[in-house]
């Protein structure tokens, strides 16, 4: 009588070749498929369902192996167990412990990391790490995922969420996004004790309760003819680049990143790309001829320069010599200006108390008050993005021509104020 469990022999198993299942009793199989490969299989049925279970490759499992893993794999069945599920259960308590020594700032990295190349600019990453570093990492940064709590949470913010508000409100934001990307890869479980709605709202006062909102400090529109007329008079790509800022309204970032492929000098436009753009579309904006005045004259100073450096050289300037890469070149060849250059050329002149971005409210100020130009062309003229989804399907056109008598209008009152 054939024997029902323990079928197969050790010496068999080597001989098989054929694809098929050859059982060796109790529902182990010994699986060899279409390429010769061995490997060991559990059937069994649980509650009516037919489950099939991988024990691992013949070269690794042995026959006596595999029969103690069917065997507990059985006993498992016989109190109603799927052994299936249960592999994965102690699998999952396995990886989640090892996942849970990660430490936050282990996490922070990670997540910086995965995401960076979704950011606009360094400055950016840059703001994540150094605000991590400074109030998540001294509380809780070499502290294992699983481990930070709420009490840590609020340990790391209650020090700066009365003084530096909005600071302490991105540092919280960041902390609930990294132990939000923490559970989705699977090193941490449970709430995120970072969250604000139904959580920390409860044990922190809102941000607008405890700090008034700052604005960029503005020149008052009467006095900035006589400001640019100061300015002119100094020497430099700051200055020449903070005149140009003024002239258009545009924010730092567009004006000292500003390359010469960026403008069609015929039709006095400058095209700033999506990439550089806060709302991430392109902007084209109109030059008045001030505005254009200053881009030629930046043009031909750099081509004068090249040229005087390549006659120094003792090499021969050539007829079409084109100027650096960026308008407004930094000290470094092919960079252009940092973001405090323009900062420094207003503490030069003694107006440390103005921000460059200031003079975008001067100019809406200027529009609203001595002007008959209507809200949405100042606000199109702003880059600002269109609030109502109605108003912004509707209004597809950049208004490029009125756009124009507008800036045309800001430069003529900037020299001519009366």
């Amino acid at each position: 009588m054939a024997r029902l469990i323990d079928r197969l022999t050790a010496i068999e198993v080597r001989r098989l070749s054929e694809p098929g299942l050859y059982p060796d009793g109790g529902g182990l199989y010994l699986q060899v498929s279409p390429g010769g490969a061995k490997s060991w299989i559990y059937r069994f049925t649980l509650k009516g369902r037919a489950r099939a279970m991988g024990l691992g490759p013949h070269h690794i499992v042995s026959l006596a192996e595999a029969r103690n893993l069917a065997r507990e794999a059985r006993r498992l069945r016989h109190e109603r167990i799927d052994p299936i599920e249960q592999r994965k259960s102690l699998q999952a308590e396995a990886d989640l412990s090892a996942a849970q020594q990660v430490t936050f700032m282990d996490a922070a990295r990670a997540y910086i990391d995965a995401n960076k190349a979704a950011w606009r600019n360094d400055k950016h990453k840059a703001q994540w790490t150094a605000t991590l570093e400074a109030y998540g990492a001294p509380i809780f940064g070499q502290t294992p995922l699983a481990d930070i709590d709420t009490n840590l949470v609020l340990k790391a913010l209650q020090p700066i969420w009365t003084t530096k508000s909005e600071t302490a409100s991105r540092v919280r934001g960041r902390i609930e996004t990294v132990l939000d990307w923490a559970t989705v890869r699977g090193l941490r479980t449970g709430d995120n004790p970072a969250r604000w709605k139904g959580h920390l709202d409860k044990l922190l006062p809102a941000k607008s309760k405890v700090s008034k909102v700052e604005h960029h400090a503005a020149l008052p529109y009467k006095e900035v003819s006589a400001l640019i007329a100061d300015l002119r008079k100094q020497r430099g790509a700051g200055a020449r680049a903070l005149e140009f800022a003024i002239l258009t309204a545009a924010r730092t970032g567009e004006v000292i990143g500003a390359t010469w492929d960026e403008f069609d000098l015929e039709h006095a436009t400058w095209t700033i790309p999506a990439a550089r753009m806060k709302a991430k579309k392109p902007h084209r904006v109109p030059l008045s001829p001030a505005a254009l005045a200053v881009i030629m004259a930046r043009r031909e100073q750099q081509i004068e320069a090249e040229r005087t450096r390549l006659s120094l050289m003792g090499q021969v300037s050539p007829d079409d010599l084109g100027p650096q890469p960026f308008v407004f070149e930094g000290m470094r060849s092919g960079k252009g200006l940092s973001n405090m250059a323009l900062l420094k050329v207003l503490e030069r002149m003694g107006r440390s108390d103005l921000t460059t971005h200031g003079f975008r409210s001067t100019f809406r100020d200027w529009a609203a008050e001595m002007t008959e130009h209507r809200g949405e062309i100042v606000e199109m003229a702003l880059a600002h993005t269109i609030a109502g989804k109605v108003e912004a399907a509707y209004r597809r056109g950049d208004l490029l021509e009125k756009r124009t008598h507008l800036m045309h209008d800001w430069a003529q009152y900037i020299v001519d104020p009366k």
